[in-house]
């Protein structure tokens, strides 16, 4: 595993801190930086205020892109017989609505790898301490070389 450039660092960094429950010193030393470079990193980027901004996880986005869908389809059967098509317009839009669905369903981005790892530790840790700290460990070194 390659060591991490700075940037990279701090995209990891700005990674946990919008996507999970830990503290700067936490953030710090998954990162290997120290708290006042993540604390500048937190106060320079606004990271702030971009955490505030995640309220919908993928799913829920996903889930909205279906509604929007679904209202469209709607719209076009409720017109009369032999008009129950998209005009340029919606075709478009649906297009474009289908297009983000597949994007948002099949990619698989850091943010969702860190996700998924942090929830299963977390399920770990209750059941088996030691395992949950090398599986932390491991983890860390995979997100690292993913960076």
């Amino acid at each position: 595993m390659a060591d991490l450039t700075n940037a990279q660092k701090k995209e990891w960094a700005k990674t946990l801190y919008l996507r999970e429950n830990l503290t700067q010193q936490e953030i710090a030393e998954r990162v290997g930086v120290s708290r006042v470079t993540v604390s500048n990193w937190v106060r320079a980027g606004k990271w702030e205020e971009q955490k505030a901004g995640l309220t919908l996880t993928r799913q829920e986005q996903v889930a909205n892109l279906y509604r929007q869908v679904a209202e469209i389809n709607r719209a076009i059967s409720a017109r009369a017989e032999g008009e129950r098509f998209p005009n340029s317009k919606e075709a478009d839009i649906l297009g474009k609505l289908s297009a983000a669905i597949r994007n948002m369903e099949q990619e698989t981005g850091i943010a969702d790898i860190i996700s998924v790892l942090t929830s299963f530790i977390e399920w770990l840790r209750p059941l088996d301490l030691d395992k949950a700290k090398e599986l932390t460990r491991l983890a860390d070194a995979y997100i690292k070389d993913k960076l």
